[in-house]
């Protein structure tokens, strides 16, 4: 079994309180085209559960930063038709439909607590470089004073992965201040599911078991330095 093989233990439950003043929400891609089932070449064909519980997940974390007034920082993978990200099909292009938010996350757009930020590119943190040389995300970052982000999304093993690392190796040179703490949620996060034996008879696929890589992602992210969460709760 995959798990007794690479195992690693979770923190829990994180508990968010009204006193806490320094955290903020990082939301990963929840899009239409990785979460709304037939929405593009990467969304689900049929419901998926996990992706489900981590809309879930994300819509109620956002309420609780929303209505304490916290900030949210949201990636939304878009992309032009002329610029392709290799290895992956064409997904998430500007005008799709793909490239927008699921329907439970609409009201994203218009909460003063949130910044969207469209990425063309796997990893958030390089996607978040502007052509001036700044950083969107560190921007927010050092903004809002924020010492821990609580990262949710999809993929764990892809987007997710890829956005953590990268923060993590910018935080341990000083590029993130105040940064110290990167959380990711376990149940907030999800991946896709490509088995194998359905990979096997597509040339150079290769495939996605989703509850493997899912955990994979998050043992990744743990060796690279960042706290995994079972559970995130709200005090009363």
């Amino acid at each position: 079994m995959f798990k007794d093989a690479i195992p690693f233990e979770e923190e829990g439950p994180f508990i968010l309180s009204e006193d806490m003043k320094d955290i903020g929400l990082v939301l990963v891609d929840p899009v239409n085209g990785f979460c709304t089932v037939g929405a593009g070449s990467l969304a689900p064909t049929e419901p998926n559960k996990q992706i489900s519980v981590m809309i879930e997940e994300c819509v109620r974390t956002a309420r609780v930063f929303c209505d304490r007034n916290w900030p949210v920082f949201s990636f939304l993978d878009t992309h032009y038709p002329d610029k392709p990200e290799p290895p992956y099909p064409p997904h998430c292009i500007i005008g799709s439909g793909e490239e927008n938010l699921v329907p439970a996350l609409h009201w994203l757009e218009s909460d003063p607590n949130v910044t969207i930020k469209r990425k063309d590119c796997i990893n958030g943190f390089i996607g978040s470089v502007e052509k001036d040389g700044s950083n969107t995300f560190t921007k927010w970052v050092e903004a809002n004073k924020i010492k821990v982000i609580l990262v949710l999304g999809i993929c764990t093993d892809i987007c997710v992965l890829d956005f953590v690392c990268a923060t993590l190796s910018a935080r341990n040179l000083g590029l993130v201040p105040p940064l110290e703490d990167v959380l990711v949620y376990s149940r907030g996060c999800a991946t896709f599911d490509f088995p194998v034996h359905v990979a096997k008879n597509i040339e150079g696929a290769l495939a996605h078991p989703q509850e493997m890589m899912h955990h994979v992602g998050l043992y990744m992210a743990k060796g690279r330095g960042a706290r995994i969460v079972q559970e995130v709760t709200v005090s009363p």
